[in-house]
């Protein structure tokens, strides 16, 4: 058995990033920008007005002055003449500032009668929000991550497509003769495949492409077969039969192959039986077939594998360290990854652990990381964490 680190790093050095491709802006949410993008345009395109009022010359901006009003100026229809001494043009926000004004005094601070305004108070800013302030065009948003903020601001910059890193198809393949789909009448010796549908879910929320291929029955031939489906996808992901029993086929099929293993076995619970390494030109991992198992390396290898695989850095899960709610006893040899939920700014850890709860599992929204033969631990002590939402 290997440490959970030492199987992290040696996934990550499997691991090819994706090439890169050009997509339209509205589907590149929550991609990774491969190559700096240059703004197409300056923002704002010209001095507008920050606030609803009238756009005046400096010279005019004092108490008790009377302007006539020449012209109106709003977004997407400016004023188009110059200001003169003695005049105000009636302006809203976001829209051009006239030639010649310097400054937007604020409805709230003129009395209007017909085309006449009086200035009560000019207040202290110009409220003209100047050509550029923004970005010019020709600055550039660096590579990373296309938050809802950088879509926006790609979207100002007049930018139609970006460059994002191609998201991976994951073939994922549920093993075993006592699996049925959901909707099925399983046998008196069968279940309802379920780990598949959570692996699925956190691949596509990592941002992969998830293909569920048909369950594999545990022979031989019938796993080659489902094994052969998966062709042309990036990642391999099995999910049981990669333990040491007579029914665990994995990794003999794959071996067959042509299946270069790089590690099986890793020292934490749960999700001991965990394999990994590269068929052809896709990396293939082998999760535990326990639905919780299967859930939690899930979370702590592939979500930083496809992270690395679209051009992020393939880190591990940030942890925090959180008091405990209740005392635990010891833990055993291998690192713990124990089901727990928040109550506040503590955490407390489920007493049942077991690896095919599911009904814990749904009740859990952190890991408590346990290291190897941890000593018992109080109320307060503070343990690692990993937030699973």
């Amino acid at each position: 058995m290997i440490p959970v680190q030492e199987a992290l790093q040696r996934i990550r050095a499997l691991i090819t990033t994706m090439p890169v491709e050009d997509v339209f802006l509205r589907d590149s949410t929550n991609r990774i920008l491969a190559r700096s993008v240059a703004a197409r345009r300056t923002q704002p395109p010209f001095a507008a007005s920050a606030m609803d009022g009238y756009a005046v010359r400096d010279v005019d901006a004092t108490i008790g002055a009377t302007l006539r009003v020449i012209g109106e100026s709003q977004a997407g229809r400016g004023y188009d003449g110059d200001l003169a001494a003695g005049c105000a043009v009636r302006i809203f926000t976001g829209a051009p500032v006239p030639e010649g004004a310097e400054r937007v005094v604020i409805q709230e601070d003129v009395s209007r009668s017909g085309d006449r305004i009086t200035i009560n108070q000019t207040g202290d800013g110009r409220n003209i929000r100047p050509a550029g302030g923004d970005f010019t065009e020709g600055d550039r948003v660096q590579p990373g991550r296309i938050t809802p903020a950088r879509l926006a601001l790609l979207a100002a910059m007049n930018v139609p497509e970006v460059p994002v890193y191609r998201r991976p198809v994951i073939a994922l393949i549920a093993t075993g003769d006592e699996l049925v789909v959901p909707g099925e009448v399983p046998g008196p010796d069968q279940i309802v495949s379920s780990n598949i549908y959570a692996v699925a879910a956190i691949v596509e929320a990592a941002g992969g492409i998830a293909r569920i291929l048909p369950i594999a029955p545990d022979t031989t031939d019938g796993l080659r077969d489902v094994l052969d489906l998966a062709s042309g996808a990036d990642m391999i992901v099995t999910l049981g039969g990669a333990s040491v029993g007579d029914h665990d086929l994995v990794a003999q099929v794959a071996g067959e192959a042509g299946l270069a293993l790089d590690f099986y076995k890793v020292a934490m619970r749960p999700g001991k039986p965990l394999m990994a390494g590269r068929l052809g030109q896709a990396v293939m991992i082998g999760l535990p077939g326990n639905p919780v198992s299967a859930f939690v390396c899930a979370q702590i290898f592939l979500r930083p594998a496809l992270d690395l695989m679209l051009g992020g850095n393939g880190d591990a899960l940030p942890r925090t360290q959180r008091p405990l709610a209740e005392a635990v006893g010891p833990n055993g040899d291998r690192e713990h990854y124990m089901r727990a939920v928040r109550v506040g700014e503590k955490v407390r850890i489920f007493q049942r652990q077991d690896s095919a709860l599911l009904s814990v599992l749904d009740a859990a929204d952190t890991l408590v990381v346990r290291p190897p033969n941890d000593p018992p631990r109080q109320i307060g002590d503070m343990v690692a964490t990993i937030h699973l939402d």
